[in-house]
């Protein structure tokens, strides 16, 4: 099960989700949707919003903490983000999805 955290300071995401049958090791279609969707994530914020952001990285460990707030951009950005995740998730499960409330 991959876990997603979405708070206002920033997103961890951690975990590995199962292989679907038959798929070999690394070849898991659930974490590299998760993981391209994460990676796009950093990168527009950064870029495209140009939100400042620390990160720490480990296999099956993701945490993404922004340094201000998210602007405007960077809300639709993070947005996007939980709508490409629920798309996963309604397709393959294996995604938890935490908000802050």
């Amino acid at each position: 099960m991959i876990r997603v955290n979405i708070e206002d300071t920033g997103i961890t995401v951690s975990g590995h989700a199962q292989r679907l049958p038959g798929a070999p090791p690394g070849h898991n279609i659930i974490c590299a949707a998760v993981s391209t969707l994460t990676l796009t994530l950093i990168e527009g914020l950064e870029k495209v919003a140009g939100v400042e952001i620390d990160g720490t990285e480990a296999p099956g460990y993701v945490r993404i903490i922004w340094k201000d707030r998210l602007n405007e951009v960077g809300h639709a950005l993070v947005s996007t983000y939980v709508l490409g995740l629920q798309g996963v998730q309604g397709s393959y499960g294996e995604i938890e999805i935490v908000t802050a409330p």
